[in-house]
């Protein structure tokens, strides 16, 4: 899990039911861990697999070799692209 330092400054607040509570709260005995812990952790994890399906993807053989394919193949011809990149960058 990312750490930031020791120092924990921000808060976040959830109203939630009952019978919520009391379930998260059985997993998080379970694994040893108050509910906070279990919930910053199980909410960590899935913003990370969020983030990474938007970084990562699967590919079948055939899909694989489809994209290699695409990537070994010459470029086409594309003259807004030459175009931009013969034009010098702001910072030069």
């Amino acid at each position: 899990m990312l750490s930031h330092g020791t120092a924990k400054d921000a808060l976040i607040n959830m109203r939630i039911h009952s019978g919520m509570r009391d379930f998260i709260d059985r997993a998080a005995h379970i694994l040893g861990k108050d509910r906070s812990d279990f919930m910053l952790e199980a909410a960590y994890e899935k913003a990370e697999e969020v983030l990474l399906n938007r970084t990562t993807f699967i590919l079948s053989d055939e899909q694989w070799d489809a994209f290699n394919a695409l990537l070994d193949s010459p470029p086409q011809a594309n003259d807004k692209l030459r175009t931009l990149l013969a034009t010098p960058a702001p910072w030069e």
